[in-house]
């Protein structure tokens, strides 16, 4: 039976792996090869593979703690239990930082293939849209994920296609003569990580799905496994169509691959990044919004956050708010900084999944240890090669947030670590 204010558990393996599937191949896929390809040069499938890895150990680390903790919050709940108020909120405040920097990266993907001439304007009335919709009461449904998620596969596979079928050198790798470097390889893998992070949004279906404990662990790993399958073969075919300098060169490298030789298929890439791009926006900002909701009600960001709207039984203000800023992030700044910032935020917060990991007791957990310690390091070093602006803007808000709720506390005399 399902408790009164719990919600219904309805969803088995296959509707988790669905979800998680959709979260991952959004607008990542579209825009994340372009910056990666900068950074990585003739290393950039060795990059795929690394940020595939670290997000593998990531997620088995998500996966035996959503076991252990079938609820809401993901990260921002385990952080709490198993480390440290402290730690919870370091997860929770960079989930939003990061996030919100993500939605910035998923609009302005919408405007660049659906509107370049005017991609900032695109991406903005693209997010006051979506904001509409939300406060309209229009939630998505695990049959809509399945049909947006079929939209993108069809245009990934229209890429595929192309990119086999026309390329001036098929079966040839071609890496060029960019310049490719260990620091390079690292800093791609930070950016490639943003087409994986989506996983995540399984460990917070906890109070969703069917036998949690067995679903949840099951769920993680085959999503991101079959994404990563995917995302080889995209990167093979694209590298192989062009080389490696060519997908570096456009901040919309899947549609021009296909409008490079005049394909009929164009308008199928730009429509399944568009869908994907605002797919993953309609979760994405009410996401974002309820953890700054569920956090407010901790008193880890102001209280005036934590009001209901009580019409539309929502988070109106934390909503509002989520949406103001990404706005303001699309108009100021490009795709590959949000795609850098987003990293420097949410990386954190996957550290802070495997620390909170490697606190299990044996008996709670369900892979190896060490999974948890690279997991970890991973982070650490993906976040520390990302570029510096993005370090030092995204780890300015990060660290002003957590010693604004340090000195909150103290001031309230809360004996919260």
């Amino acid at each position: 039976m399902t408790s009164p204010g719990s919600l219904q558990r309805r969803l088995g393996v296959a509707d988790a792996v669905v979800i998680g599937a959709d979260s991952m191949i959004g607008a990542g896929v579209y825009v994340a090869w372009a910056p990666a390809a900068r950074a990585a040069g003739e290393w950039l499938l060795v990059a795929l593979a690394i940020a595939g890895f670290v997000a593998f150990c990531n997620a088995t680390s998500s996966a035996q703690l959503a076991a252990i903790y079938p609820e809401s919050g993901g990260t921002y709940v385990y952080g709490r239990r198993q480390l440290s108020p402290f730690w919870g909120h370091v997860a929770g405040w960079g989930f939003v930082v990061g996030k919100t920097a993500s939605c910035s990266a998923m609009a302005l993907t919408l405007g660049t293939y659906l509107w370049p001439e005017q991609q900032r304007l695109a991406a903005a009335l693209a997010v006051m849209a979506i904001t509409a919709v939300n406060i309209g009461g229009l939630q998505r449904t695990v049959a809509v994920t399945k049909v947006l998620l079929v939209v993108s596969l069809v245009a990934i596979g229209c890429v595929m296609w192309v990119g086999v079928t026309e390329s001036p050198q098929a079966g040839v790798i071609t890496i060029s003569s960019t310049d490719a470097s260990v620091l390079g390889a690292f800093q791609a893998a930070g950016f490639l990580f943003f087409a994986f992070a989506g996983y995540a949004r399984i460990a917070t279906l906890g109070e969703e799905v069917r036998d949690p404990e067995r679903t949840i662990p099951r769920a993680i790993p085959l999503a991101l496994f079959g994404v990563l399958a995917l995302y080889g073969l995209v990167g093979a075919v694209a590298i192989d169509f062009g080389g490696v300098d060519r997908l570096g060169a456009s901040d919309s490298p899947l549609r021009d691959l296909v409008g490079s030789v005049d394909s009929p298929l164009e308008p199928i890439v730009q429509l399944g990044a568009g869908i994907a791009s605002l797919g993953v926006l309609l979760n994405l900002i009410p996401g974002v919004s309820r953890t700054t909701l569920a956090m407010a009600r901790n008193r880890e960001v102001p209280g005036w956050f934590a009001h209901i709207d009580e019409k539309r039984s929502l988070p109106l203000r934390a909503e509002l708010t989520v949406a103001a800023v990404v706005v303001t992030l699309v108009l100021t700044i490009d795709i590959t900084s949000s795609i850098a910032v987003s990293g420097v935020a949410v990386l954190p917060y996957y550290a802070v999944t495997n620390a909170a990991a490697l606190t299990l007791r044996r008996d709670q957990r369900r892979w190896p240890r060490p999974l948890a310690v690279v997991g970890l390091l991973g982070c650490v070093v993906l976040v520390a090669a990302l570029p510096q602006s993005a370090l030092l803007g995204g780890g300015f808000v990060l660290v002003t947030g957590v010693a604004a709720r340090q000195v909150a506390v103290r001031r309230s005399g809360d004996d919260r670590p």
